[in-house]
């Protein structure tokens, strides 16, 4: 059965808003798969790296007029705000999702991503030194399974939990495009096979919890294969970026019996409003493409935003899930 859910990001500061929205439009049929809201909007302590901070075990960070970055130490007092913050969106996840039977998805931002937007205590990017950016992989997979662990208790209810892994800087860190600290030169890519043992650390720690290891990212260029191999077993991507060999390395992971979720909504209002119907027929052709059948894929699809909700209106947030959520629901018919 086709499901639809969002990718993580909503706008506002109001996290008691965002997950009513979430649970009321993701909760309420078979169709929907329910998660985490990230309200970026908040501060630095409520974005993406911040929110993998929190998460992240043993190392500790502060916040600089130039971004997070690891003390060597103890964690500063924006690190201690990130991690009470995601504490209390838990204590209210809890409390709004009691009695919850469905899946749930949590996200966290990859090792790459991170690396690439984290300094080390000296300066520059963690992408910058080989031994600190394993060091953060690892503690980011051990703190991904306390995290897991801790959802498990918050929601026992839940027959199966997702943990969404983003990875939107990826593509630039395999391609050398990701900036030093001067702006002027860019740091040195990072081999695939590297790439690929830090990822795997963190989807086997999901893995080993019970948890379902999906990866996300809304950037072209992407090696979905180097993901496939890392231990994904969800690709969450965004339709319109994908290339001819995306297309193949998706069609082979649904014949694999593995899950792509498919953004076939856009993240911020658009000028033109999509249709439930329209949104079908375009999935429906897409299959059509890869010589898949609907009715073989089933559970396997999951149908998203094309990628996070931050920079939309509310109004946009609520049609853009009802969206999917009718489409997923065509597609089951």
């Amino acid at each position: 059965m086709t499901a639809a859910t969002g990718v993580g990001s909503y706008p506002g500061e109001d996290f008691h808003q965002a997950i009513a929205i979430v649970l009321g439009e993701l909760a309420q049929d078979q169709h929907g798969l329910p998660h985490l809201p990230e309200l970026p909007d908040r501060g630095a302590v409520a974005g993406l790296t911040g929110r993998g901070l929190a998460v992240v075990a043993e190392l500790g960070a502060d916040l600089q007029p130039a971004g997070w970055r690891l003390t060597g130490g103890g964690a500063g007092v924006d690190h201690r705000r990130a991690r009470s913050l995601l504490a209390q969106d838990l204590d209210a996840v809890e409390e709004r999702a009691e009695g919850w039977t469905g899946p749930f998805k949590i996200q966290v931002p990859g090792p790459w991503t991170l690396a690439a937007t984290v300094e080390r205590p000296r300066g520059d990017k963690i992408l910058a030194d080989h031994g600190a950016r394993r060091d953060l992989a690892q503690a980011l997979a051990e703190g991904v399974r306390g995290h897991v662990s801790d959802v498990r208790r918050r929601l026992p209810g839940v027959d199966r939990l997702v943990v969404q892994v983003d990875e939107p800087a990826l593509a630039a860190v395999l391609d050398a495009r990701v900036p030093t600290a001067s702006g002027f030169g860019r740091h040195r890519k990072v081999d695939a096979p590297e790439a690929s043992q830090a990822l795997a650390w963190v989807l086997d720690a999901v893995a080993g919890e019970g948890a379902e290891p999906w990866v996300h990212t809304c950037a072209p260029g992407t090696p979905l294969d180097l993901l496939r191999g890392a231990g994904a077993r969800a690709l969450s991507v965004d339709l319109t970026v994908l290339s001819a060999a995306d297309h193949d390395v998706l069609g082979e992971a649904l014949e694999a019996g593995e899950t792509v979720a498919l953004g076939v909504v856009p993240g911020i209002d658009p000028a033109d409003e999509p249709t439930d119907a329209g949104l079908t027929e375009s999935v429906l052709r897409w299959l059509d493409m890869l010589g898949l059948d609907p009715g073989e894929v089933g559970e396997q699809l999951v149908l998203t935003p094309a990628c996070g909700l931050a920079g939309a209106s509310p109004a946009w947030v609520r049609r853009a899930l009802a969206l999917v959520r009718s489409a997923a629901g065509n597609l089951t018919a």
